[in-house]
């Protein structure tokens, strides 16, 4: 089978959010349908509480899910339907903001180390308006499994890595979202299929790896974007362990209109959200 090859890269930039939460932004912005069905990526990690204390007070969102990913650290959900959720190291909360939700997300600790990863994906311009939802997943309930030189921790998607066969604790109808977190061992290699209709990424966040055929080196911090259809194969030819996102999903292929926090097909449907917020009935 072929190997993909690299048709973009970029360097996560330095940015803030929230009430100064420091972090680090893999993608977003304009030109959006060609991570279709993503829309943004951040990573967030300090040892200083003064990068994180301030979290996420309450904010609106519409139209679309995030995919909170937490490696290290405690962070608590709140919304306006009453719900309250903890996060914790290695936990995941997928959210579906659907015709509207009022949350926040705040660090439950004052010391320490708080890192992990915020994905915006998409919805089909059916299922927007859908009523709000979301899950908080145990770290432990999140599929793990060890092989001879790497690891990897199915978040979402059904795929195979290396031929051994792998299913998320997600199952995204609409995206088909694949999203997986792997440890890659010294030496070592792994690849796994994309279909040619799927945008597929990699983004390294630990270590030094190489992607394709012609071994195009992706550092750490660095996000690669594939096209084609083959075998997605990444190499480590590092000394040290490398870690790295894989995500994969079916296009929605229909138009893109963000504001912020609001994601949907064309202006006036932004403009709508914008005026339900201010007038209290987002949610309604």
């Amino acid at each position: 089978m072929s190997q993909l090859q690299v048709q973009e890269q970029m360097v996560a930039r330095r940015a803030s959010d929230g009430d100064g939460v420091k972090l680090l932004r893999v993608f977003g912005g304009p030109n959006l349908q060609r991570f279709d069905p993503f829309l943004m990526l951040d990573e967030f990690g300090s040892e200083e509480a003064a990068d994180y204390i301030g979290g996420f007070p309450p904010h609106p969102h519409r139209g679309f899910e995030t995919v909170t990913y937490m490696l290290q650290g405690k962070m608590e959900h709140r919304d306006h339907i009453g719900n309250v959720g903890l996060l914790e190291d290695g936990g995941v909360q997928w959210m579906t903001a659907g015709k509207g939700i009022i949350h926040s997300e705040m660090p439950k600790q004052t010391e320490g180390r708080m890192h992990g990863f915020q994905l915006w994906v998409n919805l089909p311009a059916e299922r927007k308006m859908i009523p709000a939802q979301y899950q908080d997943i145990a770290a432990d309930d999140i599929p793990f499994q060890q092989f001879d030189g790497f690891s990897v921790k199915a978040i979402a998607g059904q795929t195979t890595v290396n031929d051994i066969a792998l299913q998320g604790f997600f199952s995204i109808e609409d995206t088909e979202v694949i999203y997986l977190d792997i440890s890659l061992a010294p030496q070592q290699s792994v690849r796994t299929p994309k279909s040619d209709d799927f945008n597929a990424m990699v983004y390294c966040y630990e270590g030094d790896i190489s992607i394709g055929k012609d071994a195009i080196g992706n550092k750490a911090k660095t996000l690669s974007l594939l096209s084609g259809a083959g075998e997605i194969v990444v190499q480590n030819n590092s000394t040290t362990t490398a870690r790295f996102l894989l995500l994969a999903g079916k296009p929605l292929n229909q138009p893109i209109a963000q504001y912020g926090p609001f994601v949907m097909n064309d202006q006036q449907q932004i403009d709508q959200a914008i005026r339900d917020y201010q007038n209290g009935v987002l949610t309604e």
